[in-house]
């Protein structure tokens, strides 16, 4: 092969740095196409990334309550305790109001008749006591007493009923009675107490008389 083929068929070095040169313009505009699409928030025609939405404290785990609703809760249970209150003062009045004006004498009789009787007197046989539910009496206690005429003759009854508390000591005395009861016959009064429900007390009958 002669020299002058050999120059003919070597590439010529101008075209070589052209085509590196094109090559490096075409990677530089790809990668401004690039950043313009992603990156832009403009209004050309690249798409703009989304901006984050303020959002409000999350309160899904919080285990308080804020002060406002604990004073309005406070307020309300306040309430509610008073309604009770007057309530139970209602039906307490009103389980009262309930018994008789003769009953109501029968059991002033009664007093009349053991103030002069010395001991237990001459009936504590006869009589006994039974509890009554609180929700039958307006939370108040009481105490039903059963009055049977044991003997064969008409008879009336006299009893008094002591209240005490823990200590033994007589905090309220009732009376009651039954009048005119015939051979066999029952009578079932009741010895109501006003002290508080929160105090424990313990009812016992201390005197029985028949006359």
């Amino acid at each position: 092969m002669s020299a002058r083929t050999s120059k003919e068929t070597r590439p010529p070095r101008r075209a070589a740095r052209t085509g590196t040169a094109v090559a490096a313009l075409l990677v530089a505009a790809a990668s401004a196409a690039t950043l313009v699409s992603c990156g832009g928030d403009d209004g050309g025609g690249g798409q703009a990334s989304p901006r984050p939405t303020p959002t409000g404290p999350y309160t899904a785990s919080f285990s308080g309550t804020p002060a406002s609703a604990l004073a309005s809760l406070e307020e309300s249970a306040r309430a509610r305790a008073s309604a009770a209150a007057s309530s139970a003062s209602a039906r307490a009045s009103e389980f009262e109001a309930s018994v008789s004006a003769e009953v109501a004498r029968a059991n002033a009789a009664a007093r009349r008749e053991l103030e002069n009787v010395d001991g237990q007197g001459n009936a504590m046989a006869d009589v006994s006591l039974t509890g009554k539910p609180r929700a039958d009496t307006g939370d108040l206690l009481a105490v039903v007493v059963n009055i049977t005429n044991s003997t064969d003759k008409t008879a009336s009854y006299a009893v008094r009923v002591d209240f005490r508390d823990s200590d033994g000591k007589v905090v309220e005395t009732r009376y009651v009675g039954a009048e005119d009861l015939a051979p066999g016959a029952k009578e079932q009064p009741l010895a109501i107490t006003r002290t508080p429900a929160g105090q424990q007390l313990t009812a016992a009958i201390t005197k029985a008389q028949r006359y």
